[in-house]
């Protein structure tokens, strides 16, 4: 292993850990069964492993790793069910029997990679996991190192082949430079880390050529949609009647929330319909209203685009789904833009627009109108306080997207931090690429050692200039002395 790696924390892991990986043969999710020393100041200690589907892809036994840290500053109590984890961090593990023993010869894996319930002290989060029956009798779960430290606040690193030290007293670091030589980005179109309230870009991959962008387009349309509040053209309460189209669209395999044609819902929910479940119909509903046809409204979004200085987007409907062209050979053309662009735009939505995280940072919200629960799809709302948003995306194409934003305090005025994450494999790696840069940029903006970009020079757009903004900057600015 080259030294370089050796050197870098966590954030390597799901890359570079090699355990002694013992033979096995295909199983219902085809998960490999291996080992590692985990290394602490109590000590050194063999953790179970499972390699999901691919050598070094390694998920730790949590039993095994709670032993191991039994008596240090980052101990946990660990209870599994057959679906379902509850991790409470300072407690001492109370051990069953079996833990830090060796695979036995016929202990093939027989489960797979999924989203179990997870509570870490009491609150749900939300991380994807392996939880299996051993034969001693009771269930472990397997996590990876990376997700595991990040709960820990611990720093993680890779010493050795089939070793990894723990260091307790250490908080957990990101390097994206490290993570980039070593190839961890490829999995990616792009990413960017940055402060949109001083436009300092902390880190950034690709971030300068366009990608598809999926349910993440819904940005702008609920920008434009914000705008035309502010110009009274719109009222949060007003009501909208649904129309032929967006029963259609509601009706198809796309369709989000069930909405029926003739029936009326308030501009507000519209909002909270596109931003939370990712309603392709509730975008609909909102290019109507302000422009009569989605066709009007996808001119004003490129022309509104331009005027921004987003010069890598380009629109061809309020929602991000592929759009077929009338050919005899269809084209499939989708939204595209920029990671630079889509912090351009959300830090002028964050600046102009803050209350928009009134909405993104919910869980959950009623739709009064259709008597309708719907949940926010961003997954980090609950695994980092900081989190205020703001929208997940997900298309063949565009791959899985999240666009995440976060308050951060210098003591003096609140700030925005954005993480831009384009074109992930899948909902799992999206959620763990966005929770690594996330807890970069607030590692940055507390240290000041971001970076890769200087904060532009004032323009227009750089400042509150709708009064609601102003005003509503300078309540949280006081609010913090």
């Amino acid at each position: 292993m080259k030294t370089i790696l050796q050197k870098i924390s966590v954030l390597l892991l799901c890359a570079i850990l090699i355990c002694s990986v013992l033979p096995s043969r295909a199983v219902a999710g085809y998960q490999i069964p291996g080992a590692c020393q985990v290394q602490t100041e109590a000590g050194t200690a063999a953790v179970k492993t499972l390699d999901c589907d691919y050598d070094n892809n390694t998920y730790l036994s949590l039993r095994d790793t709670a032993m191991a840290l039994n008596g240090t500053e980052k101990s946990f109590s660990l209870d599994v069910a057959s679906n379902a984890v509850s991790l409470n961090l300072g407690e001492a593990y109370a051990p069953l029997g079996g833990e830090n023993a060796p695979w036995g010869e016929e202990e093939l894996p027989d489960a797979s990679l999924r989203r179990n319930e997870f509570t870490l002290n009491g609150e749900k989060v939300f991380y994807y996991t392996i939880i299996m029956m051993l034969p001693v009798g009771y269930y472990d779960c397997f996590m990876m190192a990376a997700d595991l430290a990040m709960i820990l606040d611990a720093d993680v690193t890779a010493p050795g082949a089939g070793v990894l030290q723990i260091e307790t007293r250490e908080p957990f670091r990101v390097s994206p430079e490290a993570l980039e030589q070593a190839g961890y980005f490829y999995g990616v179109n792009s990413v960017l880390a940055g402060d949109a309230t001083t436009g300092e870009i902390y880190y950034q991959y690709q971030a300068d050529a366009p990608y598809p962008i999926a349910s993440t387009s819904k940005l702008m349309t609920c920008l434009m949609a914000m705008e035309a509040i502010s110009a009274g053209q719109l009222a949060p309460e007003q009501s909208v009647t649904i129309s032929q189209a967006a029963q259609m669209l509601a009706e198809s395999s796309d369709g989000v929330i069930p909405l029926k044609a003739g029936e009326q819902i308030t501009v507000q929910e519209l909002l909270t319909g596109a931003l939370l479940p990712s309603s392709n119909e509730c975008a609909l509903c909102l290019a109507e209203a302000i422009a009569g046809s989605e066709e009007n409204f996808v001119g004003m979004m490129n022309q509104r685009a331009l005027e921004l200085g987003l010069v890598q987007a380009m629109f061809y409907n309020s929602h991000g789904l592929p759009a077929y062209t009338e050919d005899p050979v269809p084209a499939k053309r989708q939204n595209r833009m920029s990671a630079q662009d889509m912090f351009r735009l959300v830090s002028y939505m964050l600046k102009v627009y803050p209350q928009i995280t009134d909405i993104t940072s919910q869980r959950t919200a009623v739709l009064e109108s259709l008597g309708l629960e719907v949940r926010n799809s961003n997954p980090l709302l609950r695994n980092i306080p900081q989190v205020t948003g703001l929208k997940t995306g997900t298309t063949n194409k565009a791959g899985a997207c999240l666009v995440t934003s976060l308050a951060a305090d210098d003591g003096t005025e609140e700030h925005d931090l954005v993480v831009v994450v384009l074109g992930a494999e899948d909902s799992v790696e999206r959620g763990r690429v966005s929770g690594l840069l996330a807890r970069y940029a607030l590692q940055a903006f507390r240290t000041g050692t971001g970076g890769q970009g200087a904060a532009p020079e004032e323009t227009p757009g750089s400042l509150p200039v709708h009064a609601e903004a102003a005003v509503d900057r300078i309540l949280r600015t006081a609010g913090r002395r």
